[in-house]
């Protein structure tokens, strides 16, 4: 199947998670102490990371994070602006999860979007949203030396997988992109930043007996 072309709601939400994950990384990593060097490559890395896992495994190949120098332009310059200004964004409570929440729900719905484009089926296209949202900030976490947020308690992939399965849901309703799109990644931007200052966790399963021998 020919895949197709690029909405422009695609466009706009890939450029617009590009940023805002760079932005993440940037702060993450003057928080931590980085050179400037050090900063900006936390900031690419987190802004095409779950981009170009999503492309990879889609068969859109080279990802377009590699094939073009649009989003890397987009992550240095944002990550420039995260290092250079970091009082701009440290004014909000929870600088680095708010831009995250930001990027998580628009790569997830536009992760979601273009895997419906390449073919793939609607369950597997949610996915694939999800990984999308999910990548980037899993690469930051690493290699900040945090444990990654998807491994916590707090809900995370549980809110970019709500995101892509809502343009999923919307897609095979014929609902207009831009409007399931929006609705994908505010929903995921809600339940992120609600688990932030509730406290909204999914269940942490009871730890068992230890094993005999104290292993």
């Amino acid at each position: 199947m020919t895949p197709l072309p690029p909405l422009p709601v695609e466009r706009l939400l890939d450029d617009a998670g590009t940023v805002v994950f760079a932005l993440s990384g940037a702060v993450l990593g003057r928080r931590r102490g980085m050179d400037l060097f050090g900063v900006l490559v936390l900031a690419v890395v987190t802004a095409v990371s779950g981009g170009i896992l999503r492309d990879l495994l889609i068969g859109a190949v080279p990802p377009e994070a590699v094939a073009g120098w649009h989003m890397v332009a987009l992550a240095i310059a944002a990550g420039l602006a995260g290092a250079l200004f970091p009082g701009v964004f440290t004014r909000l409570r929870y600088p680095v999860r708010a831009l995250d929440a930001v990027g998580l729900g628009v790569f997830a719905a536009a992760g979601a979007q273009k895997a419906l484009g390449w073919g793939i089926n609607p369950p597997m296209a949610a996915m694939l949203g999800m990984v999308t949202g999910i990548g980037g900030g899993v690469v930051r976490d690493v290699l900040s030396a945090q444990v990654p947020a998807v491994l916590r308690s707090e809900i995370y992939a549980l809110a970019a997988l709500l995101a892509a399965s809502v343009v999923v849901a919307g897609d095979a309703a014929g609902l207009a992109p831009a409007l399931t799109n929006a609705t994908g990644a505010a929903l995921c931007f809600f339940l992120r930043m609600m688990a932030i200052y509730r406290g909204w966790n999914l269940p942490v399963p009871r730890r068992g007996p230890p094993p005999a021998g104290g292993e």
